[in-house]
């Protein structure tokens, strides 16, 4: 917050009693608004205040101008002990994410009897357009107070607008038909579920009738809507959902209720899987609240130590996966403790080793560096002060760990202390893999079965020689 006044010392606050106040007295507030600040009055307000909207468009100033002018009046005149009795204000204009706005204050009138005041109030952007202006009536203190100025907790919020405009792209598309792996939980049954009602995806449910029904049962869904697909357990059920991706009856290949090796064992069958001559590797597409851009952290979920050859195979599928989500040039951060090359870290020889394969083709389609420490990834400033001059450094969009238990430390910080949501997919067979968990919420495993029919519509449009091939 950047308030304009005559103190020398910004750690400190300190009052003017009444006696210290005359007439024509005044200070001034400069605020710019941040989409932080609509969205925390939403959240207060329940979504909507009175005068206007608080989601999508200019909010209605009344909060955020009372707000500052309690501040205002709080801190600097007259300062703490104020207490406010009446304000009549006029509003006239919306304010955005993004204005920067000037609250002046001016003493008109004093009432030594009660130690009142009456002030005048304006709020104008530095444009010149006024947003409110009127009058307010505080009472004094009348003993001198100084503090220090109170620090403030630091709100990181989520809107998750890059998951919700993930799913409503995929709701608004034919939903490829997906085929479900031993969905035979009730919280399998209900992902499915979710993903269907949401239409992002048309499910084929393979596994034992019995236990699909019975897992239904306990989830409340209805499964009339399904096409039922009889195998007599798990094992069967990964080979037969495979075998439905390899007959094109199928476009997506998702995990039910079975281990995550079980699946991948049929999809890497050499006779009747669904491997290429690329590696399977899962990415994680990260919305980390209060980062600017999406964060997508490989791998984290199937390569346990992956050596040289199998990391130039994790970066390519994450690359393929960035430009189907539109970005066109990513940015590859090799991932290590350092910075500088040791030869006592692994990591550090295998991200050399992998910048120069990006140099000369053997990876393509983005921006590869390393190593990179994971502050000097993500923030720019981190970076400069380092001194570290890259294309990638601060502005990472992929960012590749140097083993599966580093990327799964990484993954889970970020959702369960940063508040990150995260869709996960596995990449490098036929077909997208959906992995979905427990653990995951219903926008996370949403947001991951329309990350993997986005891949698919992408994948098939290029097959098709058309547009859409990112």
């Amino acid at each position: 917050m950047d308030i304009r006044t005559g103190a020398t010392n910004r750690d400190m606050v300190e009052n003017r009693t009444f006696d210290e106040i005359a007439a024509g007295d005044s200070t001034m507030m400069r605020r710019t608004l941040v989409q932080q600040d609509i969205d925390l009055l939403a959240v207060i307000s329940g979504g909507a205040m009175p005068g206007g909207s608080l989601v999508g468009g200019g909010a209605a100033p009344g909060p955020l101008v009372t707000g500052l002018l309690s501040l205002l009046l709080a801190t600097e005149l007259p300062g703490p002990g104020t207490v406010m009795t009446a304000q009549e204000l006029s509003f006239h204009s919306g304010v955005a994410a993004g204005d920067t706005l000037l609250l002046s204050l001016e003493v008109l009138e004093r009432e030594p009897s009660t130690r009142e005041l009456a002030l005048a109030c304006t709020c104008r952007t530095d444009t010149g357009r006024v947003i409110a202006s009127g009058r307010v009536r505080v009472q004094a203190p009348k003993e001198k107070i100084r503090r220090p100025r109170a620090e403030l907790p630091d709100i990181r919020m989520s809107r998750h607008e890059r998951f919700r405009a993930l799913m409503a792209e995929a709701a608004s598309t034919v939903p490829p038909v997906t085929a479900v792996a031993h969905p035979c939980s009730a919280s399998a049954i209900a992902a499915v579920a979710e993903a269907a009602d949401a239409g992002i995806i048309e499910p084929v449910l393979v596994g034992a009738r019995k236990k699909i029904e019975q897992a239904a049962a306990e989830a409340g869904v209805a499964l009339d809507r399904f096409r039922l697909v009889e195998a007599p357990h798990s094992h069967a059920a990964a080979e037969e959902a495979v075998a439905l991706v390899r007959c094109g009856e199928a476009s997506l290949l998702m995990k039910g209720s079975l281990h995550t090796d079980e699946l991948l064992r049929a999809v890497l069958d050499r006779a009747k899987g669904l491997r290429t001559e690329r590696r399977l590797s899962h990415v994680y597409l990260m919305d980390v609240p209060g980062h600017p851009r999406p964060l997508l952290v490989t791998d984290a979920a199937v390569n346990i130590a992956p050596d040289l050859a199998i990391k130039r195979d994790i970066i390519q599928n994450a690359i393929d996966l960035a430009h189907a989500m539109g970005i066109a040039l990513p940015k590859v951060a090799i991932l290590s403790a350092v910075e500088t090359i040791n030869p006592k870290l692994a990591s550090t020889l295998d991200a050399a080793a992998l910048c120069k394969m990006a140099e000369r083709g053997q990876i393509t389609g983005g921006l590869v560096d390393g190593p990179l420490a994971f502050d000097n990834a993500v923030n720019l400033q981190a970076a400069r002060e380092k001194g570290i001059v890259s294309p990638v450094a601060g502005e990472a969009d992929i960012l590749v760990v140097p083993d599966l238990e580093a990327g799964n430390i990484l993954a889970k910080q970020l959702t369960f202390l940063a508040g990150a949501d995260a869709a996960g997919v596995v990449l490098g067979a036929r077909v997208p893999i959906i992995l979905t968990s427990r653990a995951d919420a219903e926008r996370t495993r949403l947001a991951s079965c329309a990350v993997a029919a986005k891949l698919a519509r992408v994948r098939i449009a290029a097959a098709a020689g058309g547009e859409g091939s990112a």
